[in-house]
């Protein structure tokens, strides 16, 4: 692959294992040739993040927690430190309870609907205002990860969905606010893919076979190609898009069910 990315760094929040969508947009910015920051929380990842950051040439594995901001300022902090500069952030960070990810969306809790807004939405805010002082003039790019449950009812995924419709409107305001400064603010709306996070959905199983027969493609997409619209979005082959939403999903969007 030609290493349009060479000299850019990047910095990739989310990543839990090698089915991670955050890992399929890590492998495809690297082999384009960006050098990444890698975030964990808690040692039960951390060896796993680790591990997967040693196949990235020139990569740092830092610790952070994003209900904790002395930990975002940690990371950025370092970033500076080893860097210098940002090119790219790669927002993949998502969490519900799991209780809250089946039945009926009005027993969600209180502590469940603030818990997975301050994980899954505000966090992109509170990220990007730590990496902006490292990215302006240097055509930023910042990339987060959705699904289309933001706009239809998807069963089973609840609270999910309401976190997902602020994350898409906080991408259209971040991007109005950001555009002056030369950073573009992007979302992917990623068919279902078996991932960690997606494994805590009730009837999760159903929904991606349901997909793989509805999708206009007949099948389900891959973290492979989530990576490579990451890249898209983070080269200068999208450097007139920003605010939009694009689907990676098959073409499932486009159907009536």
């Amino acid at each position: 692959m030609e290493k349009i990315l060479a000299g850019k760094t990047g910095v990739i929040l989310g990543v839990a294992n090698k089915r991670s969508l955050a890992w399929g947009c890590a492998r495809s910015l690297a082999n384009a040739g960006m050098r990444l920051a890698f975030t964990f929380v808690g040692e039960r990842l951390e060896k796993a993040v680790r591990a997967l950051a040693s196949e990235c040439s020139g990569s740092i594995v830092l610790p952070c927690d994003v209900t904790q901001p002395e930990q975002i300022d940690a990371v950025f902090e370092e970033i500076k430190t080893q860097f210098g500069f940002l090119d790219t952030v790669v927002h993949a960070i998502a969490f519900a309870k799991r209780e809250e990810l089946q039945g009926d969306f009005y027993h969600t809790s209180k502590e469940g609907y603030m818990l997975a807004h301050e994980v899954s939405v505000y966090s992109l805010t509170a990220v990007v205002r730590r990496a902006l002082p490292l990215m302006e003039g240097r055509e930023g790019s910042i990339v987060t990860l959705t699904y289309i449950g933001s706009e239809r009812v998807v069963p089973n995924y609840n609270i999910m969905g309401i976190a997902k419709a602020a994350l898409e409107a906080s991408v259209r305001y971040l991007a109005a606010d950001l555009g002056p400064r030369g950073v573009r603010v992007n979302a992917i709306s990623a068919g279902p893919i078996r991932t960690l996070s997606a494994s805590g959905v009730k009837d999760f199983n159903l929904m991606i076979d349901h997909i793989a027969a509805t999708a206009p493609l007949r099948r389900n997409v891959t973290a492979e190609e989530v990576g490579d619209t990451c890249l898209f979005l983070a080269g200068p082959h999208s450097r007139g898009i920003t605010g939009t939403t694009i689907f990676v999903d098959a073409g499932f969007h486009i159907m009536g069910t």
